[in-house]
């Protein structure tokens, strides 16, 4: 089976591997150009592209796939080589570009100038036998448990949010956001102290498997679509870097969810007189009670962390980083940086 690959981050490069690994013939892989990263602000290729140049893969870099929007010589470029992989099914993992329908048309068989798709199966089914170009449509890997946390940011969302599981779902893509029909799908369980790196690292092998498994039931016409559930339907909004900034105001619970959720991107932080502290990792004090303290105050300082007040509990801060450093335990961290009980901290905005 022949596979065009859409994806940019980590996530898909993990996706990616493991469909060549499993002996699916990658023709083309479209990823998101390169961008300024780093403390130089150097241009820098995404994992996906990285993977495939090693790999001998032909690489699309449009900046945008809509033929009548603001690149549209991009978006003819990536129409052509799409055409010319002659695949059976675009895959997309984590890609940062709405497919726009014409993609949609050109994979699953009614592009001009390619083989009409038979007449969907029962049901609704937009899968069609393998059988040369277009005979899968383009599926998704998708980090949630649709149509819980359809959208840009599930893993973020799905912590911040307290859920108890997530998962993965392998998705037939249509014009929706994320509204196609689910082929298979798997749930994790979200432990106690998951943060949105480690479950991210669970998904993405997690996502590599099953899309391995979508695709050996399609060749042999084992899947069976089902329409997404009318009800539970909620949406992950994309991270911004301002809801990062907590508010000590909130729960214990609350401020905890986030400091996972947005742990390794955008990180939590918070102001500390004229300095902005980056906060990697906290507990909850269970039972303990901030007193008279406003919300912000630092009340102990340890070894063990930083404990400061919330609008209901104690919260320890156990891993911080300070404006050009780098992430530390408590203990490192406060030999070179100060703070004293009855410091405030604050929202920088």
């Amino acid at each position: 089976m022949r596979v065009v690959f859409a994806g940019t981050p980590e996530f898909a490069r993990v996706a990616l591997a493991c469909l060549q690994a499993a002996g699916f013939r990658i023709s083309l892989v479209l990823t998101q150009p390169d961008r300024p990263a780093g403390r130089g602000m150097k241009l820098q290729a995404s994992a996906v592209k990285q993977w495939a140049q090693q790999h001998g893969i032909p690489v699309a870099q449009p900046r945008s796939l809509r033929l009548e929007g603001k690149y549209p010589e991009d978006a003819m470029a990536a129409k052509e080589a799409i055409e010319a992989a002659e695949a059976d099914v675009m895959v997309v993992a984590a890609y940062g570009l709405l497919l726009p329908q014409w993609v949609l048309d050109v994979m699953s068989g009614r592009g001009e100038g390619l083989p009409r798709a038979r007449p969907p199966l029962p049901g609704g089914s937009a899968l069609h036998e393998v059988k040369g170009v277009g005979a899968l449509g383009c599926l998704n890997i998708h980090a949630s448990l649709l149509p819980r946390w359809r959208g840009a940011a599930p893993i973020h969302r799905a912590i911040e949010a307290g859920d108890s599981k997530t998962g993965v779902t392998i998705m037939q893509m249509d014009a929706g956001l994320d509204t196609g029909d689910m082929l298979l799908l798997e749930s994790v369980p979200i432990a106690p102290a998951e943060s949105t790196a480690s479950l991210h690292d669970k998904l993405a092998q997690l996502g590599g498997r099953l899309i391995v498994k979508a695709l050996e039931l399609a060749a042999c016409g084992s899947l069976s679509p089902q329409p997404q559930p009318e009800g539970g339907v909620t949406y992950a909004s994309k991270i911004e870097k301002q809801e990062a900034d907590i508010d000590w105001a909130q729960s214990a619970v609350a401020i905890e969810r986030r400091i996972r959720a947005f742990n390794p991107f955008p990180v939590a932080f918070s102001s500390l007189g004229n300095e902005t502290v980056k906060l990697h990792q906290a507990v909850i004090l269970v039972g303990a009670a901030p007193g008279v303290a406003a919300p912000g105050g630092v009340l102990a300082v340890t070894a063990a962390g930083v404990d400061i007040a919330t609008a209901d509990g104690v919260l320890r801060v156990t891993r911080m980083q300070k404006p050009g450093g780098k992430a530390m335990d408590a203990a490192e961290f406060l030999r070179g940086f100060e703070i004293r009980p009855g410091m405030i901290f604050k929202k920088s905005t």
